[in-house]
């Protein structure tokens, strides 16, 4: 470990007496600790166009993104991974996030999973991972052991590897190709990474995910066009994109969605036909 390594997200909150202050104070309090976080993740944007770069060049040529993780992290990498399909309709399994012990971890934490230095790797055989893939590791200590583990071992099988982390020279930053780091240091609560470090990752998952499908095209303009159209709200955005994109009437719009079960078809189906 990096002599240099110091656990930010666990140094003593910069505030104190908590359980004596106002609800407003602790509101402005915590609003005052956000605000930093945009401004952070600002400054590591070049760094995160180089994953997202190298991501888009693995799913372009047939390879598919994993997110490991644990806690809240797991938890985060699961949410960029599952809305995917609906947003960019693409399939599930272009997208995938794993999170320490399984699927009842998402609900109920499962904290004990995250210590074994080997069940990430084996996680990630039971999707048939190749040097194709690409794994990013999402730990904001950047010490979590299920993580650290699952990575050296991509590492090893020479699958490319990145990380999000928010602690500078973690063991977790130091071992995976792409590294990102936002270091939000302390806390509001001290330690409850959930909080600074937890929003810090959540946009950086929203810049990967978002990025990467805008640059594999499944984006139009700005409009959603290969959303998954599975309820009323989706159904009625699919035909005002349509209505906006080709002028025409609100009954055309719904008639065209109807007949092509998809924005993208239906104002391409139009244009083909007039």
């Amino acid at each position: 470990m990096s002599r240099n390594f110091i656990k930010t997200t666990e140094k003593n909150s910069l505030y104190n007496n908590l359980e004596f202050k106002s609800t407003r104070e602790i509101l402005s309090d915590i609003n005052q600790e956000d605000k930093a976080v945009a401004y952070i993740v600002e400054k590591i944007i070049p760094e995160i166009e180089i994953l997202i770069d190298s991501i888009y060049e693995t799913l372009k040529n047939g390879g598919r993104l994993f997110y490991i993780g644990s806690g809240t992290s797991g938890r985060l990498g699961i949410l960029d991974a599952s809305e995917c399909p609906p947003t960019f309709g693409v399939d599930s399994e272009l997208v995938i996030g794993i999170i320490a012990g399984g699927d009842k971890a998402i609900r109920k934490s499962q904290e004990y999973a995250e210590d074994s230095l080997t069940q990430a790797w084996k996680d990630l055989k039971k999707y048939k991972i190749t040097k194709k893939d690409i794994v990013i590791g999402v730990a904001a200590s950047g010490t979590t052991p299920y993580v650290l583990g699952g990575i050296k071992e991509c590492n090893k099988n020479k699958v490319v590897t990145g990380c999000i982390t928010c602690n500078k020279n973690s063991p977790l930053s130091t071992i995976a190709k792409y590294p990102i780091v936002a270091v939000v240091g302390p806390e509001y609560i001290t330690g409850s990474s959930r909080m600074k470090a937890g929003t810090s990752q959540k946009l950086i998952l929203n810049m990967i995910s978002s990025s990467v499908m805008i640059k594999l095209g499944r984006i139009k303009g700005n409009k959603m066009v290969d959303m998954q159209l599975s309820n009323n709200k989706l159904l009625k955005r699919g035909e005002n994109i349509i209505k906006s994109e080709l002028d025409v009437t609100d009954s055309k719009a719904k008639e065209l969605l109807k007949e092509n079960k998809n924005v993208r078809k239906a104002i391409e189906s139009f244009k083909e036909n007039k």
